[in-house]
């Protein structure tokens, strides 16, 4: 099975991505940690240097190969949706998890992290909530479930994933 998360920045993919893996036990890949493998640098310098279309080309790329490979969680990166070959693509791959965040919960989480691009504005939570208005109709087209993540653990996160996971069938039911 591959599982695939989905959501805006700082919503907790790769984190809860993991301990889902950890959970199943499946292999986790992060697609933005596989495309800075690729490119060498960090995504915020290549996004600087060429610009978000050139990222977005790599970032497509490596969707295309991720949705081929084996069983597994992948976490995507918070863009991934914009494109609607990626959206098709995710959907077709397997189920896929939107962790539905508000820019206010995100900005919470993530106000002095540097290393996210698209946050090192003058007003980030503005930023967040243009991201969130942008994106939140793409990440529901796309997602098969939606998790609203507000404050609960990580591990309760993973849990209601898998509950909802086990009561559409996606998984068997755990005794």
């Amino acid at each position: 099975m591959r599982l695939i998360l989905i959501g805006l920045p700082g919503s907790g993919k790769t984190t809860v991505g993991r301990q889902l893996a950890r959970r199943l036990g499946l292999a986790f890949q992060d697609s933005d940690h596989v495309i800075e493998q690729r490119l060498g640098c960090s995504i915020r310098d290549y996004f600087a240097r060429d610009g978000e279309a050139a990222f977005r080309d790599v970032e497509e790329s490596v969707i295309r190969e991720l949705s081929q490979g084996a069983d597994g969680v992948l976490a995507t990166g918070g863009g991934v949706v914009l494109r609607p070959a990626n959206r098709e693509r995710l959907r077709q791959c397997g189920p896929v998890v939107y962790l539905r965040s508000t820019p206010e919960e995100v900005f919470r989480r993530l106000r002095h992290d540097r290393n996210r691009p698209l946050l090192q504005v003058a007003d980030p939570l503005a930023t967040l909530r243009g991201l969130f208005e942008q994106r939140d109709p793409l990440y529901r087209e796309t997602a098969h479930f939606v998790i609203e993540t507000g404050r609960p653990s990580v591990a309760t996160l993973v849990n209601m994933i898998l509950m909802q996971l086990e009561l559409s069938g996606v998984i068997p039911a755990r005794s």
